[in-house]
């Protein structure tokens, strides 16, 4: 008897647990139903995510929110100036009964790191981050260790104009699958903000929606939604579109191509799709490219707008 991969473990189809998920998270972070998919969506494509607003609009409130609801292991570090690579993924302790270094692992080893205000960290510590994200593990003293999984980072970003603050390489930003903005709430959500009380008890009672077994299920069914030929066609103009010099000073690299299938595949399963469709590819265009790319000068337009504008000047297939 083969397997059903939209079917979890405990027999709840997955539709329905990441509809629950979703819904729960959104009577947390109100007003903001696109941005909710599309960070469940990241985690879905097994991806990192980066919220990039002011201080205040409810990045943290969000990643909270995200790894209770999925039942993810959750640890929180502020980066600063002085963050060193240690205080991140942890330090060989001398252990007098057993007379050798043993290893205590740092907040790495949760399935879900905060990494907040990640752009006030020095680059030894961007870099034993970049390790964590890419490889799953880290290294400390020669030695690698795996990290868990399901394992995420989500990160936060202040505005660099901010004090404090430095940009962070182009080579660490292509390791986050998509970049979010949570804005302000509207009228009515903030409404509700008002009237709701404090967050932090809103999220100390929600409950676990699914679990990590079963996230890693709803990543393994993502893998499995079909993309058709013509739908391959599309994407892959679309890419080379990016190449031309027409729009952006580069092109996305094969690696973003696949991390864009990858997010619209996961964006396909959340809506119930049995394949990929054009619109799939195009919701997640945003989050998935705009911070991998810098729109050509004098094009008047932000990295956000010019991929807006290339996809719209990008026939269907």
């Amino acid at each position: 008897m083969t397997h059903d991969p939209t079917q979890a473990p405990g027999g709840a189809p997955l539709q329905t647990l990441l509809a629950q998920a979703m819904a729960q998270i959104g009577r947390v972070i109100k007003g903001k139903p696109g941005q909710v998919a599309d960070c469940l969506a990241c985690m879905i494509a097994g991806g990192h995510l980066l919220i990039e607003d002011l201080p205040g609009v409810g990045k943290t409130t969000l990643a909270q929110a995200l790894s209770i609801t999925l039942g993810l292991r959750f640890a929180r570090t502020q980066f600063t100036a002085d963050l060193l690579p240690s205080d991140l993924t942890g330090v060989n302790v001398y252990d007098r009964q057993a007379g050798q270094f043993v290893f205590k692992p740092g907040p790495v080893f949760a399935q879900v790191l905060l990494a907040d205000e990640i752009n006030r960290a020095g680059p030894k510590t961007q870099s034993a981050l970049l390790e964590a994200m890419e490889e799953r593990q880290v290294t400390v003293e020669g030695v690698s260790h795996a990290l868990p999984q399901p394992f995420f980072v989500i990160a936060t970003q202040n505005p660099t104009e901010q004090l404090g603050t430095y940009p962070l390489p182009e080579s660490q930003l292509d390791r986050f699958l998509m970049t979010l903005r949570l804005g302000y709430p509207d009228r009515s959500a903030e409404r509700e903000l008002l009237l709701g009380g404090d967050s932090r008890e809103q999220l100390a009672t929600l409950p676990a929606v699914m679990t990590p077994d079963q996230l890693l299920q709803a990543q393994a069914a993502a893998r499995q939604v079909p993309a058709s030929p013509a739908l391959l066609d599309y994407l892959q103009t679309l890419l080379e579109a990016t190449r031309g010099g027409h729009w952006f000073v580069e092109g996305l690299s094969p690696r973003a191509g696949l991390a864009w299938l990858r997010a619209a595949r996961a964006k396909a399963l959340l809506a119930g799709r049995a394949h990929v469709s054009p619109d799939d590819v195009q919701a997640v265009a945003v989050p998935v490219l705009a911070h991998r790319l810098r729109a050509r000068a004098g094009s008047g337009r932000g990295s956000a707008e010019q991929v807006r504008a290339m996809i719209d000047a990008v026939p269907l297939p």
